[in-house]
């Protein structure tokens, strides 16, 4: 957006401050790609929470003197769309919006330099029940982008499956370290011998190329900064103080067990139904269900730990 507050994106701004009143929303959230007049934007936005969104901190400078909320993210070159998202579970985790708050969004849609698209987000439909300590008990153990670009991937592969058949896999994430002194190689390791810049999951490529790897045997394990360490790891660390419910096999045993043991977040795609499920401290702490986009907190039967195979 320009320094000056113009046409068109003033009408646009403007239309936006209506749609949140009409709507009942909590606040309107302004993607930015360059500095914005402040005092222009309060007036316009009412009394609206207004967030102001950039990748880059300059641009928000002296927002928050004007009662604006500023949100900066440190993410490179990804899709609008997302940048939303992580800025919304930003907001969450930090209790500056609720979980099932609504939020009118003034962004970019179509042409990266010019605001031309108005969205009505309903936070519900992409977190369901998190709430704000929710994530930051999770964030303590991961980074959120890393987090949220690793359990994407899993819903991902989840529901498209591969050629047709369901693909099931498990991520390890975060302290890597640790989580490799439990792991031994179950033969090749695809990613072996690349760069690190050739192994980060921000890289479209190497998503892509996931997909691939997740048909094999073995743990994909994720560094806190989102580049793959090793894949096709064995995991072996014994499950007998742990408990998990009906049906869940070995895969998802190996999950809870590292998750146990080490301070990394186990993300786990199962092979019968695409669910994916988030382990921490042995735990499952979060289910999301494959055709949906809602993350919702489930409550589980437990049983002691048994020796079948997914």
């Amino acid at each position: 957006m320009p320094s000056k507050f113009r046409e068109p994106f003033a009408t646009l701004y403007k239309q936006a401050a209506k749609l949140r009143q009409a709507s009942n929303a909590d606040a309107l959230l302004l993607v930015l790609d360059s500095p914005a007049d402040w005092a222009a934007l309060r007036k316009a936005g009412r009394h609206n929470l207004i967030l102001c969104v950039s990748q880059e901190a300059e641009y928000l400078e002296g927002a928050e003197e004007h009662g604006l909320t500023p949100v900066v993210l440190e993410a490179d070159d990804i899709p609008v769309q997302e940048l939303m998202e992580t800025a919304l579970l930003e907001c969450v985790a930090n209790e500056i919006l609720e979980a099932g708050s609504q939020v009118v969004a003034v962004y970019s849609g179509f042409h990266s330099d010019v605001h031309d698209s108005i969205s009505l987000i309903r936070l519900d439909e992409h977190l369901g029940r998190l709430t704000a300590r929710d994530l930051r008990k999770l964030e303590t153990r991961v980074p959120l982008e890393t987090l949220k670009s690793v359990v994407d991937l899993a819903v991902e592969i989840g529901f498209e499956g591969r050629e047709g058949k369901p693909v099931g896999t498990l991520f390890v994430v975060g302290d890597a370290r640790n989580v490799l002194e439990y792991c031994h190689p179950a033969g090749f390791d695809p990613v072996r011998g690349y760069k690190k810049d050739d192994r980060n999951l921000k890289d479209g490529r190497t998503r892509d190329a996931v997909k691939e790897i997740a048909q094999l045997d073995g743990a994909i394990v994720v560094g806190s900064d989102g580049v793959i360490e090793r894949s096709c790891q064995i995991i072996q660390v014994s499950a007998t103080s742990l408990t998990l419910s009906k049906g869940l096999g070995a895969r998802h045993w190996a999950a809870a067990s590292i998750s146990k043991v080490t301070k990394a977040i186990s993300v786990v795609v199962s092979e019968s139904n695409g669910t994916v499920r988030l382990f921490q401290d042995g735990e499952v702490v979060l289910r999301i269900e494959p055709m949906r986009r809602a993350m919702k907190w489930r409550e589980f039967d437990f049983d002691p730990p048994i020796s079948s195979s997914e």
